[in-house]
């Protein structure tokens, strides 16, 4: 008696990552030559939590054989969240059940996880799941050292665009205020700050507490521009995290109230004009000390998120997509991919709920790490030396056209209050270059 093999499905949610179009080819063509029947589900979530059943596609070897080489999702991709309401996930449920589908690959970040997980619970055992993690953000709460996909790449054009940057301040004395996607965390912000040699990078993790004063932003800003000025130079490039945002009071932020916000209650950060926020209240702090200093904010993340993958996010995804197709294959279910000093290791849903927000826990940058710490002493910005050295103060008080004490009130603040990056070496002579 031969046995009917269901379908396996692939969807991808959230927002685009290079290397997507990899996963879904990996993952078809492994399927396929062990006589599995593929479909791609077009835009995520979108209409199969509607009911509709018509937006999806057979996936063969013959039409996905080359789509690794590219950026963008072969496949579409869309925010839509089936687990705001119980309706909409009974009816993804049903439509995969009527697809005669009993295995999905769901391919996404921390909110399509939990999108993969919950289809997985509620189905009672007739959908397997597998997620492959996603996202330029660096996020996802994978061990020490992995990254997650799309980010590598993410970086690489980021850099490219920040060098272009770079060239163009010095050359037209001016500075740029980039501001890089990354939603809560500085991963992304800081790879491409520290790779490009940018004067200085800010990130959220930074900070201690909950919540960042937008002043304090703003006078370190200022700071490493006076500072700047004093070695002779008008020009540099501050790259800034733009999850600072979600860190400042909202009352210091106008109308913010009126920001748009995704399928997963998200404030879109990139309604935000983060950067000409920040650029005004610098020249207008600048402005107090008679000094004029042209700023230009700018906005990367969406010229990064489809760009073709470089080689390392190309071969990393072919390996993820496999593994996911092997596994749910297996019998395997309910669990994120990894690939672990070359070995498949499979994260279990169960294992990496934050307890809190029973979703995927968030990764931040790690602040004490000697990677951070390194990255901080290639940055110019005001720092625990230079308040300890008066010639410097007198130069900084100078061109504010202010007494040194008065300098020092001002700006003593911005020092990180654990000083932590200034006790083991100093590497100022690095920062004149930068």
């Amino acid at each position: 008696m031969t046995v009917h093999q269901k379908k396996l499905a692939i969807l991808a949610g959230g927002g685009p990552a290079p290397g997507i179009n990899s996963v879904i080819g990996a993952a078809t063509i492994r399927a396929r030559l062990e006589g599995v029947d593929v479909v791609g589900i077009r835009e995520g979530y979108k209409y199969i939590m509607q009911g509709d059943t018509s937006q999806v596609t057979d996936l063969t070897i013959d039409t996905i054989s080359r789509i690794h080489f590219r950026g963008g999702s072969y496949l579409g991709i869309a925010r839509d969240n089936p687990t705001r309401k119980q309706e909409t996930l009974d009816k993804a449920i049903d439509s995969l059940l009527k697809l005669d589908v009993d295995k999905l690959i769901s391919i996404g970040g921390d909110d399509t996880a939990f999108s993969a997980m919950k289809i997985e619970e509620a189905s009672g055992g007739r959908i397997r799941v597998v997620h492959v993690p996603k996202t330029i953000d660096n996020d996802l709460d994978l061990p020490h050292g992995i990254p997650t996909f799309g980010y590598q790449t993410a970086r690489h054009v980021g850099v490219q665009v920040v060098q272009s940057l770079m060239v163009d301040a010095q050359t037209t004395k001016r500075w740029y205020f980039v501001i890089s996607m990354g939603r809560k965390a500085g991963h992304l912000a800081l790879g491409i700050g520290k790779a490009a040699g940018a004067t200085l990078t800010l990130i959220p993790e930074e900070f201690k507490g909950n919540k960042i004063k937008l002043d304090h932003i703003v006078d370190i800003l200022v700071g490493a521009i006076i500072k700047r000025l004093s070695y002779g130079r008008e020009d540099g490039v501050a790259v800034l995290a733009e999850g600072l945002m979600e860190r400042v009071d909202v009352s210091e932020l106008q109308n913010l109230e009126n920001v748009e916000r995704d399928a997963h209650g998200h404030i879109r950060l990139a309604e935000i004009n983060i950067g000409e926020i920040i650029k005004s209240r610098v020249q207008q702090r600048l402005q107090e000390y008679n000094k004029k200093v042209t700023i230009v904010a700018k906005n990367i993340g969406y010229e990064l998120r489809c760009a073709d993958p470089i080689p390392f996010d190309m071969e990393y995804t072919r390996d993820l997509g496999f593994c996911a197709a092997q596994f749910i294959l297996n019998g395997g279910n309910a669990a994120m991919v990894s690939v672990q000093t070359g070995h498949f290791v499979p994260l279990y849903f169960k294992d990496i709920l934050d307890p809190v927000t029973n979703k995927t826990r968030v990764r931040m940058v790690d602040v004490s790490s000697e990677s951070y710490f390194i990255a901080r002493h290639y940055m110019l910005r005001l720092n625990k030396s230079d308040f300890d050295d008066h010639d410097k103060l007198t130069k900084y008080a100078a061109i504010c056209g202010i007494g040194v004490s008065e300098f020092e009130q001002q700006f003593r603040h911005v020092l990180d209050p654990d000083a932590i990056h200034e006790t083991r070496f100093n590497m100022e002579s690095m920062q004149n270059s930068q």
